[in-house]
């Protein structure tokens, strides 16, 4: 699934776009990736040029946890980053643990979620290099997802789409990707891609 909103809806059709990536995000993907398929312009966003010299290159932020539906959004940023002449960050978002009662207990927690998260982000780097060439950023950030997710968007400053995985709707858990569109929507001037963990590698490349 490949859908894209931009940072401020315009409009009533606009607003129609923004109720069905919340009600129905799988159906909306369909359609975009038939758009995508037909060359066809997305809620007024296009296909980012090549960079040209002196230009700034079009910079995607992927969010992985290593899930499946994370490395389908990462392959497909990491090909259209290098297709595009873009970069490509990689941010990996650990929940805070509660556990007040035993701070040494979830310190240790804490520290061994970061080893394993700076070990899947080593790999996730290794993977996108042999893939593309490049190397992408990488980012560890601490708190609620969604809240962390805007936070970095604005704290780099230089984020052009943000790209995230969608997983089918029987293994979902929470609205992160409806929460995302309607932040989005209305506080941030950029396109969310939404990539279903379900595509195959050669429908992801083609694609990108």
């Amino acid at each position: 699934m490949f859908m894209s909103l931009t940072g401020a809806f315009r409009g009533r059709q606009d607003t129609v776009v923004a109720n069905a990536i919340q009600t129905n995000p799988q159906a909306v993907a369909a359609q975009t990736l038939a758009a995508l398929d037909r060359g066809s312009a997305i809620t007024g966003l296009t296909a980012p040029p090549k960079a040209a010299p002196g230009t700034e290159p079009f910079k995607f932020l992927v969010c992985v946890d290593g899930s499946p539906q994370s490395r389908a959004a990462l392959r497909f940023a990491a090909l259209r980053a290098r297709n595009t002449g873009g970069l490509l960050a990689l941010l990996h978002i650990s929940e805070p643990i509660d556990c007040r009662e035993w701070i040494s207990i979830a310190t240790a927690m804490e520290e061994e979620q970061r080893a394993e998260a700076e070990l899947l982000l080593h790999d996730l780097a290794g993977e996108v290099n042999g893939l593309t060439g490049l190397l992408p950023e990488i980012q560890i950030r601490r708190g609620p997802i969604g809240s962390e997710i805007l936070a970095a968007i604005r704290e780099d400053g230089d984020i052009h789409a943000l790209v995230v995985g969608a997983a089918p709707p029987s293994q979902r858990r929470g609205q992160l990707i409806s929460w995302l569109a309607s932040e989005l929507a209305g506080s941030l001037d950029i396109p969310l891609v939404v990539v279903p963990g379900n595509l195959t590698a050669r429908q992801i490349d083609r694609l990108a």
